[in-house]
């Protein structure tokens, strides 16, 4: 994050100094990017511990939602 927290930083500076459009776009690019890569992350970790736990709870509801909030969270990330 904080490699994404720099890049970002680096975007508005360079629309700060006007650098070159499609450069700025190019970094915008990889920002997002590496954000996705970030969110599949943490949906994977959802679903291997959150998920999972629940599923394995025997709480039929519990595991219900669980399964909802991952699919609502990869209907999002596809959005996107």
């Amino acid at each position: 994050m904080k490699r994404i927290e720099g890049q970002v930083r680096g975007i508005g500076k360079m629309i700060d100094d006007d650098k070159y459009c499609i450069d700025i776009l190019t970094q915008v690019s990889a920002a997002t990017a590496a954000l996705h890569a970030v969110s599949i992350s943490l949906l994977e970790e959802h679903i291997a511990h959150c998920v999972v736990d629940a599923a394995s709870s025997g709480d039929d509801e519990a595991a219900r939602k669980k399964i909802e909030e991952a699919s609502a969270a990869i209907a999002r990330l596809i959005k996107s």
